[in-house]
């Protein structure tokens, strides 16, 4: 779906105080406004991490104290220790990383993660399996925060200290200790931890009170379950990320080798980015494909044999997982061609034998594409399992409880959620999601955006920028990667590159400029002038470093972008007329459609919107089909995309 673009307002005189006092440029100071950093002293803070923040006292968290009593006993009295996980990024380098602690504690420490199967946190069987095995005391990672009724089946049967990052309900369990930065009244003074920053905290006090020592090992996987989580990177998460990237390069841990080895990430230096791309979709492929203990004795294994071979499980697993979800994203996709994918709300789409660990990935390409909150659900035995992914004004959290009495189960946030439901309740569930979008939903909610720190040309581009737009680093969530735009340039000697030739590159201002996967794009920049959405970075090559435009998006620029009148879409539709064949078009893209029509693609991509809502053209998986010319003579009013654009401007 087309985004609208613009660029997020400016003080110019306040990032010009800001810079002066901070000793850095007037584009950063912006940068840093726009992340809520107004003074000198949060400016330092932010960009020295390392050097200007410490770690918060972990014994600020309600229950640590209690947490840290209960383990030191169970060291003392040699009792058989059990850390409970989740199956996601989180949850195993949380497992990975209390249970490395426990073990150099001389604990009898072993762990558990359920399957997927089995479903999310802790399962009053399997705690009594513990139980009557000898464990003494489970300690949760990433989970447990809700196991209310678990808790209590187990009393006096198994100690449980519980930690974890999600939020807490109206009470708590009856553990031992529950270490949760969310909590009613809690002094921690940062919150959005993820739950291996918490384990981390846990680890900290316990190196605190037993060996008076700072705990500052395994950082690295702390950085990877932070990053993977999608936690904000602020306050003490960056700094958390920031110092773990630095040991990825000189890990200790085989298994975080290996997988560096076979992600192809060896040469190179490990980002956020990196992390968030590479390295934990293989790790995650070990839960959402089969077992996440694999991903555990990944990181706890110290073999080089074994690490290697676990490495290339997961690394197989990943690509498997690539494989089924692109399989289930085509038949959600043919799906989705039986509906007015412009005039629906929320998509719904459902299929026998999908795969529950990658039906959420399947939602959040739809809603990256169509910009629609989507539910993927997998039917078995006249049940379904879905994963639903929103955007932003519509609360699916909200929108579930709204559809209760349809569900058999449900539970999530704002933008992600999960659902059980009956087989023949599913279309009831959809009509309910569809009421709740069309009572907190208006038009322009629809209309994606992409907003940019500021409008640069890449002749401004020097390497010492760069070097200070990259102390901005790690980025993530809460900290987005600086996103530039320049508008009307053109290119210079652009080709196409790579085995397949489908990566795109040209020059702009003398700058590289580089587009991964967007060889279709080729054409637009043949074209005539156009606007570029860009991250700026710096390339090193053969021992050379030199600035760079890797391109994020781009589109015809506005001297191109006309919106289609009575007379242009007269034409198009002749031209349309011209290229039918039997009823369909005898041309597959929309922008061979505008080259053989003689318009910009922007402006073919208005008129098809017009003559879908008039019924001139219908949209099938194939490509355009044309019905018989109506009859009657039609009003380009009936079009709601034409009687807009008389009214308001496109964007």
């Amino acid at each position: 779906m087309e985004k609208i673009w613009r660029v997020k307002e400016h003080d110019k005189e306040a990032e010009k105080q800001l810079a002066k006092a901070a000793g850095i440029t007037p584009l950063v100071a912006g940068l840093l406004r726009q992340r809520g950093i107004t003074t000198p002293e949060s400016a330092r803070r932010f960009l020295s991490p390392e050097t200007e923040q410490a770690y918060y006292d972990p014994f600020l968290l309600q229950d640590m104290e209690k947490a840290v009593t209960r383990i030191e006993q169970a060291l003392a009295d040699h009792e058989r220790i059990i850390v409970y996980g989740d199956y996601d990024v989180d949850g195993i380098t949380s497992t990975a990383l209390l249970l490395r602690a426990l073990q150099r504690l001389g604990a009898d420490v072993g762990y558990y993660i359920p399957a997927r199967q089995e479903g999310y946190g802790l399962h009053s069987d399997t705690l009594t399996r513990f139980a009557d095995s000898g464990v003494s005391l489970v300690v949760s990672v990433d989970c447990g925060i809700s196991a209310i009724s678990e808790a209590a089946a187990l009393a006096g049967k198994l100690d449980l200290v519980i930690t974890d990052h999600h939020l807490p309900g109206d009470s708590l369990p009856a553990a031992v200790a529950v270490v949760n930065p969310h909590r009613a009244g809690e002094a921690y003074p940062y919150r959005e931890l993820a739950g291996v920053g918490v384990a981390f905290k846990l680890c900290q006090a316990l190196w605190k009170k037993i060996r008076g020592e700072e705990f500052t090992d395994d950082l690295e996987l702390v950085a990877m379950g932070t990053v993977a989580d999608m936690v904000p990177l602020l306050d003490e998460n960056r700094k958390l990320v920031k110092e773990g990237l630095k040991r990825f390069k000189t890990t200790s841990i085989l298994g975080l080798e290996e997988l560096i080895r076979v992600s192809g990430l060896r040469e190179q230096t490990v980002t956020a980015g990196s992390i968030g791309f590479v390295l934990a979709p293989r790790l995650n492929a070990a839960g959402r494909m089969e077992n996440a203990a694999k991903g555990v004795e990944l990181l706890l294994t110290k073999e080089r044999e074994k690490a290697a071979a676990l490495a290339e499980e997961l690394n197989t697993a990943n690509l498997e997982r690539k494989t089924v979800e692109q399989d289930i994203l085509a038949q959600a996709e043919a799906q989705l061609s039986n509906i007015d994918t412009e005039k629906a709300r929320v998509f719904v789409v459902a299929g026998e034998g999908w795969h529950s660990g990658v039906i959420g990935l399947v939602a959040s390409r739809l809603t990256e594409k169509y910009y629609r909150p989507s539910v993927v659900i997998n039917l078995a035995d006249g049940k379904g399992k879905g994963s639903c992914r929103s955007i932003p004004g519509y609360h699916l959290f909200d929108a579930l409880t709204s559809c209760r009495d349809t569900l058999l189960q449900f539970g999530g946030h704002a933008m992600a959620a999960g659902l059980s439901v009956a087989a023949d309740k599913i279309k009831a569930l959809q009509e309910g999601l569809e009421l709740f979008a069309a009572e907190h939903l208006a038009p322009e909610n629809y209309q994606p955006v992409l907003e940019a720190s500021e409008e640069l040309d890449p002749a401004a581009l020097t390497l010492e920028l760069l070097d200070e737009i990259a102390l901005l680093e790690p980025f993530g969530v809460g900290n987005p990667r600086p996103l530039f735009l320049s508008r009307e340039i053109h290119a210079d000697n652009y080709r196409l590159m790579g085995e397949e030739q489908n990566h795109l590159g040209f020059e702009v201002s003398g700058v590289r400029a580089v587009g991964w996967r967007m060889g279709e794009d080729v054409s637009l920049v043949q074209g005539g002038s156009f606007d570029m959405a860009y991250a700026a970075e710096i390339n090193e090559w053969r021992g050379t470093r030199y600035p760079q435009c890797r391109i994020l998006a781009l589109r015809e620029a506005a001297s191109r972008r006309i919106f289609p009148d009575r007379n242009i879409l007269a034409a198009i539709y002749r031209s349309l007329r011209d290229m039918d064949k039997n009823g369909r078009l005898a041309v597959s893209t929309k922008r061979q459609i505008a080259g053989q029509s003689g318009v910009s693609e922007y402006t073919l991509t208005c008129a098809l919107r017009i003559f879908t809502e008039l019924g001139l053209v219908q949209r099938t998986a194939e490509g355009w089909i044309l019905p018989p010319p109506p009859q009657q003579k039609l009003s380009l009013d009936a079009s709601e995309t034409f009687a807009r654009s008389a009214k308001k401007p496109e964007a």
